[in-house]
C-alpha cells in the first residue's frame, strides 16, 4: 500500500516537472501528429507535448490574440509568414513537409472521368474545405478552377471548416469530397481503397502545398520547444511523415 502511495506520488511529481510544449497544428496533420508527439517524448522523456489542432487561419488568429503556443506547423506557407512579418515568430518559416489533395466518397465510384466525373448529378454534394482559413480548400478550389469545373460545381459545394471536418463530411454526409491524402493513412480510413473510394488528384493543378513550421515568441523560454522543433526535420520524424503520405522538403 505504502508502496502504491510512494510510486503514485512520484509519477506525479515527474508530470509536474515535465516540461509541456505548447504545439498549434493544422488539422491534416491530426493524424500523423500522434506518432510524431510519441517518438519525441519517447526520445525527451523530460518533455510533454500539449497540442491543439486546427484550421491553419484560425490557430494563426489566435496566436496573434495571444495564445499561449511556441511553435505552429501550418499546412501553408502563407500564415507562418504573416506570423513572421507581423513580429510573432522567432524563426522564418522553414517546409517540413509537402501535402497532397485527394478525392474521397464513402461509397465505391468510377474514377476513369478523374474530376469531370463531379458534374454527374448523381454528385449532390461535394465537400471541400474552407478556402478561407484551410490552405487544402485553397488548393481544392485552384484545381477545380485549373480543370475548368468550378463555376460548372460551385452550387454543389458544402464547407468544412478544417481538413478534419472536411473528412468527416466526405464520409458521412457529402457524395465526395476533396481531403488531405494523409488523412487516409489514419487505420480507421484503411478500409477506403485507392482506386475504389479515392484517388490522388493531379498535382499539377494545383499549387505545391508547402507546410511550414515556425517557432513563436513565446518559445523564448522553453528549450523544449526548440528540441520538437529540430526534431520535426530529424530522420525520425521525416520518415513518420513519408509513411503518412507527405513528400519530403
Amino acid at each position: 500500500m505504502i508502496y502504491k502511495l510512494i510510486l503514485s506520488m512520484f509519477l506525479f511529481l515527474n508530470i509536474l516537472s515535465a516540461k509541456t510544449i505548447h504545439v498549434a497544428i493544422a488539422s491534416n496533420m491530426g493524424y500523423v501528429i500522434k506518432e510524431l508527439k510519441q517518438q519525441f517524448e519517447l526520445d525527451h522523456p523530460e518533455s510533454n507535448v500539449l497540442v491543439s489542432l486546427g484550421s491553419s487561419g484560425k490557430l494563426t488568429a489566435q496566436i496573434m490574440h495571444g495564445a499561449p503556443y511556441e511553435v505552429f506547423m501550418s499546412a501553408d506557407m502563407h500564415f507562418p509568414q504573416t506570423l513572421y512579418t507581423k513580429g510573432f515568430a522567432l524563426t522564418k518559416p522553414a517546409v517540413y513537409a509537402q501535402g497532397s489533395l485527394a478525392m474521397l466518397s464513402a461509397k465505391p465510384q468510377e474514377f476513369s472521368k478523374g474530376l469531370a466525373m463531379l458534374e454527374d448529378a448523381r454528385f449532390k454534394t461535394i465537400v471541400i474545405a474552407n478556402p478561407k482559413t484551410a490552405p487544402y480548400g485553397k488548393a481544392t478550389v485552384e484545381a477545380l478552377k485549373n480543370a475548368g469545373l468550378y463555376d460548372k460545381i460551385s452550387s454543389k459545394l458544402v464547407f468544412g471548416e478544417s481538413i478534419a471536418q472536411t473528412t468527416s463530411y466526405a464520409v458521412h454526409i457529402a457524395n465526395i469530397g476533396f481531403i488531405a491524402k494523409s488523412s487516409l493513412f489514419n487505420p480507421k480510413m484503411l478500409k477506403y481503397k485507392e482506386g475504389i473510394h479515392w484517388v490522388e488528384v493531379d498535382s499539377k493543378l494545383y499549387t505545391p502545398i508547402d507546410q511550414g513550421i515556425v517557432m513563436l515568441k513565446n518559445a523564448k523560454k522553453n528549450k523544449g520547444a526548440q528540441a520538437f522543433y529540430d526534431f520535426i526535420f530529424s530522420p525520425k520524424a521525416q520518415k513518420i511523415l513519408k509513411n503518412f503520405g507527405y513528400k519530403l522538403p
